[in-house]
């Protein structure tokens, strides 16, 4: 029997709704300026209790619910030296002195604009729900989203069943299929820093990440760019800044004050306090533009309004600066005189046809400075295990074979591929 491809989408939209109504509703666990904070969505419009250390305390609203988000968002800063919390009698993942092994990874969304698509439902296309079971595995004491979670801009073009019943637009609905349903085996396991990716700016998803993910104690309304903030993990903090909206290839003036004003509100800490800065659009990372071959491609550098902000800077604390947005894997180590630049956007969407997959070793040089490079491209996930006083990565893809092992000393991140089979 045939049927026809609208019969065939309303099946799946049907589908869908079952299913999504039938999982319980999002909660999870966020670390900000204030600590950890519990949130949680309300499809009822009543926010529940939390109980922590067996206390019931309730969650209140987090803005108004609006037609593109008519569930309530609700939030619960946690009390310093809580223990335990439950939510619907399920436990919520509370943080408990500072993190052994942290999970790092971004840009997750599945990518549905215009007549660019996505296969959605294939899960080695549109990896993200595998990515994140199998990350989950490892009990990861912290998980650094580094940005991107929102890509269903446009409706499924007709005749294409790789996106065939998929929501899209800034809607509780995409965000849902996007972000908190193939990653809710880490939500329910591991608390989350969140950073905002050029995805989520003012004419993307702007409205969601406000709602849902930005640190501040209200969502702000478009436009508005999210404070930058301090996680303190006890010896190492996290510098998250936004730089959603800083031009790549340029440095605007606008540009490089926003950035600059971020900075200046996380300073003196950047010079005294040892740390990783946190932020979308790498600092110091090349794009693949085109590909000669076996030559590999040929790239072009970012982030020009960034280097602008930070240069002449002191960031003589900070070691390291975590990112995505390149959606492949990349580190680069400039010496003791700049941090070194780590890059995972290797979350799920799809990476430019210009990268290649195989591990490639390069010396570039960027922003003035020789740079001993590593990267390729492949969907996967980073662990960074504390050693003493060093971090140890291992990168491992879908199959969660490890194709490459790092080392953070200091601000040396020396990374290595390895060969199958080993």
């Amino acid at each position: 029997m045939r049927i026809s491809l609208p019969v065939f989408a309303t099946f799946i939209l049907c589908l869908a709704a079952t299913a999504a109504s039938a999982a319980p509703a999002p909660a999870w666990v966020q670390l900000g300026p204030r600590g950890a904070e519990i949130r949680a969505v309300a499809d009822n419009g009543r926010c529940p209790s939390v109980e922590i250390d067996g206390v019931a305390t309730p969650m209140r609203p987090r803005g108004r619910p609006d037609a593109a988000f008519p569930a309530t968002i609700c939030q619960l800063p946690v009390p310093p030296g809580a223990r335990q919390a439950r939510l619907d009698g399920r436990p919520l993942p509370l943080p408990h002195g500072p993190p052994r092994r942290i999970l790092i990874f971004g840009d997750t969304g599945c990518r549905v604009k215009g007549l660019t698509v996505q296969d959605c439902n294939n899960p080695r296309l549109w990896p993200f729900a595998a990515i994140a079971r199998r990350a989950a595995a490892w009990r990861p004491d912290l998980v650094i989203h580094v940005g991107d979670y929102y890509y269903r801009e446009s409706p499924c073009p007709m005749f294409h069943a790789e996106c065939v019943g998929s929501p899209y637009g800034d809607a509780w609905a995409t965000w849902r299929a996007e972000f908190f349903d193939p990653a809710a085996p880490l939500l329910a396991t591991t608390p989350f820093v969140f950073a905002r990716g050029n995805h989520e700016s003012c004419d993307r998803g702007g409205h969601g990440w406000f709602q849902l993910l930005d640190a501040g104690p209200e969502p702000l309304a478009c436009p508005a760019q999210s404070a930058p903030f301090r996680v303190d993990l006890g010896d190492l903090a996290l510098y998250v800044l936004d730089s959603a909206d800083a031009d790549d290839t340029r440095a605007p003036a606008a540009g490089v004050a926003a950035l600059s004003a971020q900075l200046r509100a996380l300073s003196p800490d950047l010079a005294r306090r040892p740390g990783w800065i946190v932020t979308h659009r790498p600092i110091w990372g090349l794009a693949p533009l085109i590909r000669l071959g076996a030559l590999g491609p040929v790239e072009a550098p970012l982030n020009a309004t960034q280097q602008a902000a930070v240069r002449g800077r002191d960031l003589s604390a900070v070691r390291m600066v975590v990112s995505g947005h390149v959606h492949h894997f990349a580190a680069y180590s400039f010496g003791p005189s700049r941090p070194a630049q780590l890059i995972a956007g290797t979350g799920g969407d799809i990476g430019s046809d210009a990268d290649t997959a195989w591990v490639r070793t390069e010396t570039p040089d960027l922003d003035g400075l020789r740079a001993k490079g590593l990267s390729f491209e492949r969907f996967g996930y980073l662990l960074m295990d504390r050693t003493g006083a060093d971090w140890v990565g291992t990168f491992r893809d879908l199959d969660d074979k490890v194709v490459a092992t790092c080392r953070l000393h200091g601000r040396d991140l020396a990374c290595r591929g390895v060969r199958p089979g080993r």
